[in-house]
Parts: C-alpha cells; structure tokens; sequence
C-alpha cells in the first residue's frame, strides 16, 4: 500500500469515528447526567433515527458525489443523485403514518422533517467544502512538487556546465588527470540522475558529492587561489534535500578565484544533533557584467528551495565583510 492509499484509508477511519461520536455523544450525555439505561438507550435510537441519515449522505457525498459529479460539473445529475439519496435513508422519517397523532403532534413532526432536511443538506454543503480545501491544498502540494522538481534540474546541467569547463581546459595540461576527472564527474552525474529522485537523501551521499565537486572545481584554481573544506557529520544517515548547497559551491569557485592576485575559498559544513550549518567563505571577485555564465540560477535558486522545502526552519547570512570576503551562511534544522 503507497502512501496515498494509507492516507486516504486513514482519512476514511478519522471520519467514521468522528461521526461515530456525534451519534453516540447523546447516549453518553444521557448517562453522565442520569446513569439511567433505558434513558441512554432511548437516546441513542433517536440519534440513529435523526441523525444516522445525515452520516450516511455526508460519506457518499464526501467518496462518491463531490469527487465524481460536483468536481465535473454536472450539477442536476449532482442534485438529483443527493435527491435519491435524502429519500432513501429518510424514508422512515417521510413516509411515517402520522394519521394516529394528534394535530399539535403533527405540527410538531413536520418541523422536525424540515430539520432533518437541513441537516441532510448541512452534510453536503460540509462533504464539498472539505473536498475543496483538500483539493487545494493537493494542488497547491503539486505546484510545490513541480517547482522544486524544476530548480533541481537547473542545477544538474549547470553543474554540468562548470564541470565540463573545468575538464576541456584539462586536456590541454594533463590528459591522464583529465580522464581521471571524466571518471569522476561519472560518479557525480550517477548520484545526480539516480541518487537524488526523493525528497530527501541521508547525509552521507551528500558529503561524497560535495567533496568529490570541490575537488573537481579545484582543477580550475591556481597557485594563487587557495581552497579549504571542513565537514564534521556525526550522524551521516541524517536526511537534507539533495543538491541543496551545490549551487553555493558554485558560486564560491565562480567569483572566489583570482588569477592576479591572493585568493581564497573555505567551504565549511557542520552538523549536530538536528542542526546543519553550511557556511560558503570567498574572496570577493565578481565577473565582469559581460560574463554571464551560471546567472540567475546559484543564490536565487537556493533560497527558493529553502523557502519551500525548511520554511520556518531556517537561517540565511549572506555579507561581504570588510576584508572583502563574501560569505554565506545556512543553518537548517533537520
């Protein structure tokens, strides 16, 4: 049994116990106040004769007439099914030989008809309006999916990119180091494409991908650019979004490394007990505005999956500080 089908069974159990207890909760007021069985009895079979109906058309409503005639817009079929519905379990209310009462009983009857039809209608207004704050909020669940799905896989060719960048000028250098790299970023792209299809993956796999990154963004680097990692996980089976630092990685290397002068990258990544602290630390060399590789897609991106994915759970620091080192900062709580 999947997911869903687990959670729509036990929606179906919730419900059926909810209004179990509205029926029942007559019967056990009448026992608190009286402790008389006969009392409590009797109450019980005026809640299965007034109010059991209304529970019947409320489920069939909830399962069968909303999802399936309410939500494609046929409406008359929608109304003369609940129609058919309100007729058959209120039958014993409707058809009640009141010839026998007296008229002030009989006046009385007929005004508790009207109620009972009210509440059969009260039933059906509650079944539609459930499944349309469910239904939005399935939707809504969609969207979400989606777009994360979507900023994922702007990370995976971007990376991509970078890497191949890094490799082509390789060849040019040391052609066995560079067939070295070709084997890594296998390894890397094989994590990316199979490894990272759930919502969240252990920690474990994450550290091995950022390590093996930052080792292949280093075949870009010079004497003059130096790169330092620290990461302590204590506990590597933890989950974390995939991919979800990659993207600051890339912006370090991209406008850490200087050419011309000193330079430095420390990327840094810490976890105790449920919390987990990136921290991103370059030398300050923005690209020339001409030179738009791998725009709008690093911070941006990141932020947007951290917005979605740890809304409420995390914390985000992004300065230049006054040595010129621009740094980044998430500290999430798993």
């Amino acid at each position: 049994m999947n997911k869903v089908q687990t959670k729509d069974v036990w929606l179906f159990v919730a419900q059926v116990l909810l209004l179990s207890l509205i029926l029942l909760s007559p019967g056990l007021i009448s026992y608190v106040i009286s402790h008389d069985s006969q009392l409590v009895w009797d109450s019980l079979m005026v809640s299965a004769y007034w109010l059991a109906p209304a529970a019947v058309v409320y489920l069939l409503n909830f399962y069968l007439c909303v999802p399936l005639l309410w939500f494609r817009h046929r409406y008359w079929l929608f109304g003369i099914s609940n129609a058919a519905l309100i007729l058959t379990f209120n039958i014993h209310l409707y058809f009640k030989n009141l010839g026998s009462l007296p008229d002030i009983y009989r006046a009385g009857y007929s005004s508790l008809l009207i109620i009972a039809l009210l509440v059969n209608l009260m039933a059906i207004c509650i079944a539609i309006s459930i499944r349309y704050v469910m239904r939005r909020s399935e939707k809504k669940q969609k969207e979400v999916e989606a777009e994360l799905a979507w900023l994922k896989n702007q990370i995976n060719p971007h990376f991509l990119f970078n890497t191949l960048n890094n490799i082509s000028s390789l060849t040019q250098i040391d052609a066995d180091e560079a067939q070295d790299a070709v084997m890594q970023l296998s390894d890397l792209l094989r994590y990316a494409m199979y490894e990272t299809n759930k919502p969240k993956v252990p920690l474990d796999g994450e550290v091995e991908f950022l390590r093996n990154y930052i080792e292949l963004m280093k075949l870009r680097c010079n004497e003059m650019t130096t790169v330092s990692t620290e990461i302590e996980v204590a506990d590597r089976n933890m989950e974390v979004a995939p991919l979800l630092f990659i993207s600051l990685v890339e912006n370090a290397f991209k406008h850490g490394m200087n050419s011309n002068a000193p330079a430095t990258i420390d990327i840094s990544l810490k976890q105790e007990d449920g919390t987990l602290v990136f921290v991103s630390d370059n030398t300050n060399n923005p690209k020339p505005t001409k030179d738009r590789s791998g725009s709008g897609i690093g911070l941006e991106n990141t932020r947007r999956r951290l917005d979605l994915l740890y809304q409420g759970r995390y914390q985000w620091e992004q300065t230049i500080t006054p040595e010129n080192i621009y740094h980044v900062k998430i500290t999430l709580q798993l």
